[in-house]
Parts: C-alpha cells; sequence; structure tokens
C-alpha cells in the first residue's frame, strides 16, 4: 500500500458540495449492482449536508480524492460518510480519513466512534476491521443488512 506523501486535509466550504457528491457517486457506484439499488449516501443532499456537518477533505495536486463527514454526539462522534475516489483508493486515503475523525474525536473529548455500513460492502467491513471496528449489532435494512460498527480510542 503506497501512502502519497502529497495528500493534504481541509475543511470542506459551501462551495464543496458539487466535488463532494460527484467523488461519492463515484466511489459508491460499484455498489449499486451489489445491493440493486443506490446506496443510501448517493441520495443524500450535500449542500445541505455540508451546511450542517463538518467534512474533511483529503486533496492531493489541488484535487479532492476523499473525504469524511463526522457529527459530534455527547458521547461519541458518529462517521456520517467517509469515501475515496475511484482511482485515488488503495492507498491508504481511507484509512488516513479514518485516522483523522480518531484526532477529532480526541480533540472533542470522544473516546469512541461509531459508524454503519452495508453488510454487502465486505471490503467496507474488512477495513473498518482492519482498523479496530467492532461490530455493534446488523440489522435488516432494505433487503439487506446495516451492520453498526465502534471503535473505542485512547483520550
Amino acid at each position: 500500500m503506497t501512502i502519497t506523501p502529497s495528500i493534504r486535509f481541509r475543511p470542506a466550504e459551501a462551495a464543496d458540495a458539487v466535488a463532494i457528491r460527484e467523488i461519492v457517486h463515484a466511489a459508491y457506484a460499484k455498489w449499486v449492482p451489489v445491493i440493486g439499488r443506490e446506496p443510501l449516501p448517493m441520495r443524500a443532499d450535500y449542500d445541505e449536508a455540508v451546511a450542517e456537518h463538518p467534512f474533511d477533505l483529503a486533496i492531493e495536486d489541488k484535487r479532492i480524492v476523499g473525504l469524511i463527514e463526522t457529527v459530534a454526539h455527547d458521547d461519541h462522534l458518529w462517521i456520517e460518510n467517509v469515501c475515496v475516489a475511484p482511482d485515488a483508493q488503495g492507498r491508504g486515503i481511507g484509512r488516513l480519513l479514518l485516522e483523522r475523525a480518531e484526532a477529532k474525536a480526541r480533540e472533542a473529548g470522544r473516546n469512541e466512534l461509531r459508524l454503519l455500513t452495508n453488510g454487502a460492502f465486505e471490503a467496507n467491513v474488512s477495513l473498518y476491521k482492519r482498523q479496530g471496528y467492532t461490530v455493534d449489532r446488523e440489522e435488516p435494512f432494505m433487503n439487506g443488512t446495516t451492520v453498526y460498527m465502534n471503535k473505542r480510542i485512547a483520550g
């Protein structure tokens, strides 16, 4: 796995919503044939999401190559969405984004991260497990299974 040293991070601004939507659609498109529908992140209103939640953008050569959207709750940091542009996948950018969420959780005084994913997205479930996430529970959802995961971190 090659991590590009030229990756930088910055917070999203309202003007980034179009690029965020494009990356999300490109990153999740491979799952449409697997689950027979668009994954929910493909249906989100990113103008609204950027206005309401913090997004950290992974930038390479002035281009957004990945993102993580988080929401602080009283007792944990929720990861609403994490994705990497298809042409930038497999280089450790997803791991860097997850590490960024851990740092944000610590800064906010939270010692747990939570997220959910579709059980059919086996590569994603495996990535999260490799990064220390464990499965909390699984629930049926839209003819599939939602996998709820969490990771405890030191403060």
